[in-house]
């Protein structure tokens, strides 16, 4: 009896010292969880069960347990890596065989969808060819690595003030040229739809007590390109009320253009329905290119402004006393973009940046978590399946529920802690040392049986 207690504490110091040295091995793997040996003593026994004095039979290993508490973060320089702070597991596909990991190793293949170190597809949710994020719609993940379309521009919003001291110039009529004629001025890029540039420049002049005319040229010239009167703007009333606060922006039917007397009229694509918004329609501005450069002359340059003209919104701006300031101004158009970057934000959603200042989602990381994570069953290289012991995943974007946050620029260190193994190692190596003296002794009582006469 006793060789078979002593050989089952072989086998179970062993088992120890396997768990404990595959422990240390992977030390320093990312998202690797460490294991615990768990035994159990053994009786034999009858029909009637263990009598109260019964001896005991070894040891056994009862369960390799998985201990899957949290890993330090280690910060990279890799926008890819991508760490757990909390519960979950990375979902990846290997043509649709599906297992789950926390090492967070991912990068971009040829064809720009993100897989991990092996080869595996990250998962999430995907976007639309639209670009939309598609919620609950589980596909591999991957990263659109052409350049992004130009867009041209169909708001622009601004937000400026107009001082109340200024008087009206005394030199007429308005020349953009003469900046006696007009009392200030300002500039916003706007963008055709191949993504060409184009200055709108805007002209105040100071008219009768708060009333203000802004005249309004599109690369210098008139924004219609009228080849009679290319030098001519577009010409706007602009009133507050006595508190300073706009009241409207309306176009001016007439206007005296570079020749004393003649009148030109500002376009009825032109219109304002919204006190403040100006609504630039179809026909009113044509994308114009200076041909031959240098010669001043504009001719149209083959592209469109937006299908439905753009909106100029001047609502929030006032008349104080003080100078003249644009306190904002944004326009919803830009150039062509090459990819520039990557960026994922907590909540796991990937943006691309481009040269052209835009970003766009390319779609949203989720993690999988399970009722039992102990039931998981280990595959290597990092990875677990589901078993029918740890149940269905749940999959969820991080930070929902109960599930972490995600780092990017982050990995996930292994949880084994070396000085706990060290010691683990040394008393697995005692315990084998012991039961081997067990059979040992075992082996010198028996001879000494043998060599009875």
């Amino acid at each position: 009896m006793a060789f078979n207690i002593g050989l089952s504490g072989l086998r179970a110091a062993t088992s120890d010292l396997n768990i404990t040295g595959n422990n240390i091995a992977n030390a320093g793997t990312a998202g690797f969880k460490q294991s615990r040996a768990e035994f159990a003593d053994v009786y034999a026994s009858s029909v009637l069960g263990t009598g109260k004095n019964a001896t005991g039979s070894g040891v056994l290993l009862s369960n390799v347990a998985q201990l899957f508490n949290q890993g330090n973060i280690n910060y990279t320089q890799n926008a890819l890596d991508l760490a757990i702070n909390g519960n979950g597991f990375f979902q990846v596909s290997n043509n649709g065989a599906l297992s789950y990991t926390r090492a967070g190793y991912f990068g971009t293949d040829t064809n720009g969808f993100i897989v991990d170190n092996t080869g595996n597809n990250l998962q999430g949710y995907t976007v639309d060819a639209n670009g939309v994020l598609q919620p609950g719609v589980v596909g591999n993940l991957q990263v659109q690595t052409a350049s992004q379309a130009p867009k041209p521009t169909s708001e622009v919003g601004q937000v400026f003030n107009l001082n109340s001291t200024s008087t009206t110039p005394t030199n007429s009529p308005f020349n953009p040229a003469d900046p006696t004629t007009y009392n200030s001025s300002t500039s916003t890029n706007i963008y055709d739809s191949q993504g060409n540039a184009h200055v709108m420049t805007q002209y105040f002049t100071k008219g009768t007590s708060n009333q203000w005319t802004m005249s309004v040229l599109v690369d210098g010239q008139r924004p219609d390109l009228d080849a009679a009167n290319p030098g001519v703007p577009y010409s706007f009333d602009v009133s507050f009320d006595a508190a300073g606060n706009l009241v409207s922006a309306v176009p001016v039917d007439t206007l005296v253009g570079p020749a004393p007397g003649t009148p030109v009229a500002t376009p009825a694509s032109v219109t304002t329905t919204t006190p403040g918004v100006l609504d630039f329609g179809p026909g009113s501005w044509t994308p114009a290119v200076e041909q031959p450069a240098g010669s001043g002359t504009f001719v149209a340059n083959g592209s469109t402004a937006a299908a439905t003209g753009f909106k100029f919104d001047m609502r929030g701006s006032t008349q104080f006393s003080s100078s003249f300031a644009v306190n904002s101004v944004s326009q919803n158009g830009y150039t062509t973009g090459e990819l520039a970057g990557l960026q994922i934000d907590e909540t796991g959603q990937i943006f691309a940046r481009y040269t052209n200042g835009q970003s766009k989602v390319q779609g949203q990381v989720v993690l999988a978590n399970f009722a039992n994570v102990q039931g998981l069953s280990p595959i290597g290289k990092t990875q677990w399946v589901q078993s029918s012991e740890s149940g269905e995943p749940v999959r969820n974007p991080p930070g929902s529920g109960t599930l972490g946050s995600l780092q990017a620029g982050a990995l996930e260190d292994s949880n084994v802690e070396l000085s706990d193994q060290l010691v683990n190692l040394i008393v697995a190596q005692r315990n084998y040392q012991a039961n081997a003296k067990t059979i040992e002794t075992e082996s010198a009582v028996t001879q000494t049986i043998i060599n009875l006469r």
